[in-house]
């Protein structure tokens, strides 16, 4: 019988702060952190999320950060918060039975961003030697980690666009199932608040352009949604088998009770309208978990903003759970759309929501419509209630739908 995976430690680094109690007291407080961002001027869009207050020089768990991009200075914070908070040293433990599995949707955008244009200022000479370490996805995200933290297990890299931070927990799960390892660290990063993520994404039409009013832009499920604003951060959880916590005397947060991943193959960036694909995920990880719709308390919904995405994503919570609907809620109204860090992120969260018992509220709701029409969704403050299981929804372009199923231990 298969042994229950746990969740022993979490790391955050988001908008909302650095470190994980800052991003909980932010997303609970329900206010959007968006705000108008100077590299970003001039730009159709110049709203971002950005983590505040970041410097990742002044951290003494990252050394030597003028090697990495953004996005792994972010990630080694997240991964080292995540190991104290586990109660692990790396001393104590067998790198050879560490698993590293991390996602990001764009790996060292901003570096190679930063180093393209000083290519073309200035030529070859210009050209860091660092520039291709810092930017490759394998090395900006799980192999700098694990060169940091000495780990010589499984070492590998997931992108499936926003889904990318919880396709690593399914991977890293697999690895513990299979006996691969006895600790998996699985999350994800992304640093895409770059003028040319900006500008790209405001061409397709995916961001807001509330910018008169930048913290009222986010806000998911809401009838006047526009687009998302663009985020940047990190997280890791440090999973175990039941077992091996129990034998070092760890706390589980939460049980991984079960995961799926589905496809659309409907469109490169737009969601089935009907949300097939992610009722298909959402069955799938219940079935895994051994139990129904009946059995959810809570949705920690993907709730980008967007008109197609939030529409898809309502009708699907809606159908499934008509007879009993589950609490729901969004981060991106407070944290914005952090990317492949997104997936990660939302399961970071709602491990808390559940360890904690209390729901954040979705900030920025103000006019229901008919696609929110029968949905619990929390809003204006935090929800206490006892979470027997929960569900994380992450969806990304290309019709990634990933579904985490996680449980009061």
């Amino acid at each position: 019988m298969r042994d229950a995976i746990v969740v022993t430690g979490v790391g955050l680094v988001t908008p909302g702060g650095i470190g994980r109690e800052a991003t909980w007291q932010a997303v609970c407080a329900g206010r959007s952190v968006a705000g108008l961002d100077p590299e970003l001027d001039g730009l159709p869009v110049p709203l971002s999320c950005r983590v505040p207050g970041f410097d990742a020089h002044a951290l003494p768990s990252v050394r030597q950060a003028w090697r990495y991009d953004r996005s792994t200075r972010l990630l080694l914070a997240a991964a080292h918060e995540a190991l104290e908070h586990a109660g692990l040293v790396p001393d104590d433990w067998d790198p050879a039975r560490v698993a590293l599995v991390t996602g990001s949707a764009a790996g060292g955008i901003d570096t190679l961003e930063r180093t393209y244009r000083a290519f073309l200022k200035s030529g070859a000479t210009a050209v860091s030697p660092h520039a291709l370490t810092a930017f490759l996805p394998n090395l900006s995200a799980a192999g700098h980690l694990a060169l940091d933290l000495g780990l010589t297990g499984p070492s590998l890299h997931t992108s499936t666009a926003c889904a990318s931070g919880a396709t690593a927990v399914i991977t890293a799960c697999g690895l513990l199932d299979s006996d691969g390892c006895d600790i998996a660290l699985a999350g994800g990063t992304d640093a895409m608040v770059t003028p040319l993520c900006a500008a790209a994404f405001a061409k397709m039409g995916a961001l807001s352009r509330r910018t008169e009013d930048p913290s009222a832009a986010s806000r998911p499920f809401d009838q006047d949604r526009d687009g998302f604003v663009l985020g940047e951060g990190a997280a890791l959880l440090v999973l175990e088998r039941a077992a091996h916590a129990r034998a070092r005397g760890a706390r589980p947060l939460a049980v991984v009770a079960g995961h799926s991943s589905t496809s659309d193959a409907h469109h490169a960036v737009a969601p089935d309208p009907q949300g097939r694909g992610l009722r298909a995920a959402v069955d799938g990880a219940l079935r895994r978990a051994g139990a129904t719709v009946a059995d959810v308390d809570h949705v920690n919904a993907h709730g980008t903003s967007t008109p197609l995405n939030d529409r898809a994503e309502a009708l699907v919570i809606r159908a499934m759970f008509a007879g009993r609907p589950p609490t729901v809620t969004a981060a991106k109204g407070v944290l914005g759309h952090t990317m492949g860090a997104a997936g990660a992120i939302e399961a970071a969260l709602t491990v808390l929501s559940i360890h904690r018992e209390t729901v954040p509220p979705t900030a920025n709701f103000h006019k229901p419509d008919a696609d929110t029409e029968g949905i619990d969704l929390v809003t204006a403050a935090p929800h206490r209630q006892r979470i027997g299981l929960a569900l994380s929804h992450s969806l990304g372009f290309g019709g990634h739908n990933t579904v985490l199923a996680l449980a009061k231990p």
